[in-house]
């Protein structure tokens, strides 16, 4: 068991734990000391909750932390300007670990803090942010992989910039290998064929469904809650597991509406002179079939620049 002032030892040297900083059911995230003294934040799996999973589970979650290690150790300096920088990785008790840049929390964290103080966030803000995503979103699609949980939780936060960085990569499955996987992801952030199984039982999920997903972050950073899709999606599996999916569509008749005219009403009027434009974005990343979204992460960077070309304009004609 890790504690307070434990040494963890990886390929480039020994890491002193200082503070821990979070984690998930499997995991654990640390605020270290580098060797050369400079902090970093170290992920271990949590071995107490390793030791009383299945084997099966284990194994996973093994699993999952090395696929994370694999692609990020794969991008080049160049990919990481909004994905979270591997420093070092290796094993501990046998398991994998990671050294990984240190930043300020994750965005869900800061949302909450500023959701009770009543600051809002900007649309512009909220627009720069889904940019600075589909940026990371597209060096991950274009190293071979879809990322499949795509969360405030999921993006960690430089504050002093306000820049966003992917991190938690446990997920990512390949999209040179068949289309269908096991479950994977959020409820409350997925795409309907990532939510809904097929007749296999299966899950059809591509990198359009990671589309998907930065249209429910978009929503909720400029209306500051989530789609009621998402939400009933997350109810249904906080209820029933994998089987909400069942009684979600049995209660509706078929799959749930995407998104309500309310709620377009509500994030159009939010962008005054580019609601056009704004709407349109959001339609497009949460069209309900994945054929109908954007093609890739360049389509949706035009898309965005129309959004800010429709603000500039309507700023400027204010001005005058």
């Amino acid at each position: 068991m890790v504690q307070q002032g434990s040494i963890v030892s990886l390929t480039r040297g020994h890491y002193r734990l200082c503070t821990p900083l979070g984690g998930s059911a499997y995991g654990i995230v640390w605020r270290a000391e580098a060797p050369d003294g400079a902090p970093v934040a170290l992920k271990l799996l949590n071995t107490e909750q390793m030791g009383r999973a299945p084997a099966g589970l284990r194994g996973h979650w093994t699993d999952s932390a090395r696929i994370e290690i694999d692609f990020l150790a794969g991008l080049a300096p160049w990919d990481g300007r909004h994905i979270v920088r591997l420093l070092d990785s290796g094993s501990h008790a046998g398991l994998p670990a990671m050294a990984l840049e240190l930043l300020d929390g994750d965005l869900a964290s800061w949302l909450a803090v500023e959701q009770a103080a009543g600051r809002p966030i900007t649309p512009c803000q909220a627009l720069d942010w889904c940019a600075q995503v589909n940026q990371a979103l597209g060096k991950v699609h274009a190293a071979g992989f879809r990322y499949l949980d795509l969360k405030p939780a999921n993006l960690l936060l430089e504050r002093a910039t306000r820049t966003l960085k992917l991190a938690d990569f446990g997920t990512t499955r390949p999209l040179f290998e068949a289309a269908t996987h096991s479950y994977a992801g959020t409820a409350r952030w997925q795409a309907p064929e990532q939510f809904f199984p097929g007749p296999d039982g299966r899950y059809l999920a591509g990198q359009r469904s990671d589309y998907f997903s930065l249209g429910a972050l978009l929503y909720y950073l400029v209306c500051g809650r989530l789609l009621r899709y998402g939400a009933a999606c997350g109810e249904a599996y906080g209820l029933h597991g994998q089987a909400g999916a069942g009684a979600l569509r049995a209660r509706h008749g078929g799959l749930p509406p995407i998104l309500g005219g309310d709620e377009a009403a509500d994030f159009a009027g939010r962008f005054g002179s580019a609601a056009t434009q704004a709407l349109g974005l959001l339609r497009a990343l949460l069209a309900p079939q994945p054929d109908a979204r954007p093609r890739h992460a360049l389509d949706i960077s035009r898309m965005v620049g129309s959004v800010r070309e429709a603000m500039a304009g309507g700023s400027a004609r204010m001005a005058a």
